[in-house]
């Protein structure tokens, strides 16, 4: 479903424009004593796992090192981030894959595309079944190739442009399930859906023959031929398509964009052998998955190593992320909902562990980024990595589509020494999702939520309900505080208010009324007045 020009009309987007200019002007000055010269443009190597949870790296981003930083092994991104900058508080765009992966590649939030949810068909709604709600009109499609999208900026700024692995940007036969009508010069593995039927290359990488069945499936990763039939682990056969389109940098001499976006570490969870021996003594599934893990980090030192091969390391940005907390509600080993502690929850879930994800970036030094791995707690979002490349790179953003950007550019907070750093933490952030998810458990249900420094307020749909946390003492959300502070609840419930406004997010519907449930602003008239005591 397209925005209304209302939508479009409703936000004049002057900070972010602002933003945009005063920090390409600074990276100029930053980059050499040479007035009026402008910067060589940097490679730029996106790494967007699947599904990767907050607590799913040995990179420790949490206050102190647990048990899962101690069972995983990620010792190329412990790599990048010694050289780089560490983001301890990094969120998805949403607890689903599809909404952060289109809003990376627009720089606007999924309330204001309309791509609340993941996508597979054109025509029918993926939403679990809700017994009180339904989800509102939402843009089943996904993007399109008449979106305005960063590859497709990059590629007028020169760009080779390249994707790898999983799109899932648009729906199947729409012309966004193709990455190349969307800005990408150069397709690998890249489809409407956003899993792999295996990752087995003896399965052709299909759902069918790994089921033991014959025949097609939607599932079923294209472009992959060459090794179909053989010994191969997916992950493995996406990193050397990878060195292989680094390694062209040799005969093209255009900057290039390559987003690497390994299938894993999604369901069907695999093992991959190379790895198991590594996992003796945990349960099975558990240890497929560290596995998985494992195999998402040797293909990004695979990158690292092809980039310090060439001598690239020092033209190149590299960014880290995934689009949605770590799966924990079904189809891993032992309890659910705790694979993502001391998060709460996990995919799918209006709690820390739905969206808090893992993001290191690291790049080139003269642009004072490559760096000394420094720590960053303020609340940062995927979606701040549209406008963070475009400034790294020296691209402009077309006024027209500034309106529609939901995002502050990082490169005040990759700087080191830097006074004000921009985004600043008291920003608001907001995730909204009115649909159910296909699994249940804490959090997994309509909500819309908003974090403004270290308060997090979540507003579920079905009732509605509110729920008040302090992140700053209570990173599980153990202790509602919504009673307790009812003038922290209503001045956030306004604050969320205007941003429905601001982005014409749509909110569930009443099955019984047929009638969009409150607003958080109409909500906040429902409580009793602001406390005025200290």
């Amino acid at each position: 479903m397209r925005r209304t020009d209302l939508q479009q009309r409703r936000r004049p987007g002057r900070r972010h424009v602002l933003s945009l200019i005063l920090g390409a002007a600074l990276l100029n000055i930053a980059a050499g004593p040479i007035e009026n010269e402008t910067p060589p443009q940097p490679n730029v190597v996106i790494v967007m796992v699947d599904d990767l949870g907050w607590q799913d790296v040995s990179l420790p981003l949490g206050p102190e090192t647990t048990d899962f930083n101690r069972r995983y092994r990620t010792p190329n991104l412990e790599r990048l981030a010694s050289r780089g900058v560490v983001f301890t508080d990094a969120y998805s765009a949403s607890p689903v894959c599809t909404p952060t992966r289109t809003s990376l590649m627009t720089g606007s939030h999924p309330a204001r595309t309309g791509i609340t949810y993941w996508t597979l068909h054109a025509d029918r709604d993926n939403s679990t079944r809700h017994p009180r709600l339904k989800s509102p009109k939402w843009r089943l499609e996904g993007l399109s190739a008449e979106d305005t999208t960063l590859p497709g900026l990059l590629q007028d700024s020169g760009y080779r442009t390249i994707h790898i692995g999983k799109a899932h940007f648009g729906a199947i036969g729409t012309s966004g399930a193709d990455p190349t009508n969307l800005g990408f010069e150069t397709n690998i593995a890249g489809h409407a859906a956003g899993g792999p039927g295996s990752f087995y290359g003896i399965h052709d990488f299909g759902a069918r023959k790994r089921q033991g069945k014959t025949g097609p499936s939607v599932w079923d990763v294209p472009g992959l031929d060459a090794y179909h039939g053989q010994d191969v682990f997916l992950t493995d056969v996406l990193a050397e398509e990878a060195v292989t389109e680094i390694r062209k940098k040799t005969a093209d001499d255009r900057p290039f964009f390559l987003h690497f976006a390994p299938y894993a570490v999604h369901a069907p969870i695999m093992a991959n052998p190379r790895h198991l021996d590594d996992y003796e003594g945990i349960d099975r599934r558990e240890a497929a998955y560290a596995t998985m893990i494992e195999s998402a980090d040797a293909a990004l030192g695979r990158i690292l190593d092809t980039l310090d091969e060439l001598n690239l390391t020092d033209e190149t940005v590299v960014i880290f992320a995934s689009d949605n907390g770590g799966l924990s509600a079904h189809a891993r080993g032992g309890e659910p909902h705790v694979h993502n502690a001391p998060l709460r929850s996990g995919k799918g879930s209006a709690y820390e562990g739905g969206v808090r994800v893992p993001m290191v970036i690291s790049g080139p030094g003269r642009n004072e980024i490559h760096a000394d791995g420094r720590r960053r707690s303020i609340p940062v979002t995927v979606i701040d990595l549209f406008p963070t490349v475009l400034e790294l790179t020296n691209t402009p953003l077309p006024p027209e589509h500034a309106p529609s950007v939901d995002a502050e550019s990082l490169v005040g907070l990759l700087r080191s020494g830097s006074d004000t750093p921009i985004p600043s933490g008291d920003r608001g952030l907001a995730w909204h999702m009115p649909h159910q998810w296909g699994a249940s458990g804490p959090g997994i249900e309509p909500f819309t939520s908003f974090r403004r420094g270290d308060w997090k307020l979540l507003y579920f749909h079905d009732g509605p309900r509110v729920e008040l946390y302090d992140l700053s003492v209570d990173l599980g959300e153990t202790s509602n505080l919504a009673e307790d502070r009812p003038e922290i609840v209503q001045d956030l419930l306004l604050a969320l208010d205007d941003w429905y406004v601001d982005t014409g997010a749509s909110i569930s519907i009443d099955l019984k009324t047929d009638a969009p449930v409150p607003r958080p602003g109409a909500h906040a008239k429902t409580l009793r007045p602001t406390s005025t005591e200290d």
